[in-house]
């Protein structure tokens, strides 16, 4: 047996799904602050980030059982890709279920802002993810998510499986729709 402390990460997978505990243990470990992380990025009415923290490391234990070796992808962006779609679906369906963000009234923007210089002048990031949320689709959530961590265009094509052209199109649809869902309230105070 190894000593699972200096083993790679999608080593550590390949003895986990074999139904080795202390090999799962160890990644739960290693990951256990990355999705702290993860988790401190969204807020959910009623809830504490640690609730958010318990679905992220969920999240990270079905990315163990479902991570392919084979596909070539490092297990690290395919567990950080896990981790935040279970938040996120969480999330989602407790909206489904009537729970808002904590309400929010921030000052009358003026004419001609953008999503980034609300985000800037103001609403706070988990705020702003929860409106993305309501708006994009998933690969476009995911696609500006990554986007907007500082991934390039080839880390999020690796991480999402899309060639370059599908993760363009993502982007220019969630500035799309961005941009129109905040310029509908002022359409409709005119």
């Amino acid at each position: 047996m190894q000593d699972a402390t200096v083993e790679r990460d999608e080593a550590l997978v390949v003895r986990a799904q074999k139904g080795e505990g202390a090999a799962a243990e160890e990644l739960l470990l290693r990951y256990k602050n990355a999705v702290r992380a993860i988790a401190r990025k969204y807020f959910l009415a009623g809830a504490e980030t640690d609730d958010l923290v318990q679905e992220g490391m969920i999240g990270l234990y079905a990315a163990i059982g479902d991570y392919d070796p084979a596909a070539g992808k490092s297990f690290k962006n395919f567990a950080h890709l896990c981790v935040t779609r279970r938040i996120v679906d969480v999330l989602r369906a407790a909206g489904r279920k009537g729970a808002e963000p904590e309400p929010f009234d921030p000052e009358t923007p003026a004419e001609g802002d953008t999503p980034e210089e609300y985000l800037i002048s103001g609403e706070s990031r988990a705020e702003f993810r929860m409106r993305l949320m309501r708006e994009l689709s998933d690969f476009e959530f995911r696609v500006l998510e990554y986007y907007l961590d500082g991934m390039s265009y080839a880390q999020i094509s690796e991480a999402t499986g899309k060639d370059f052209k599908s993760i363009d199109n993502a982007l220019a649809r969630a500035k799309r729709k961005l941009l129109h869902a905040y310029k509908e309230p002022e359409k409709n105070n005119a």
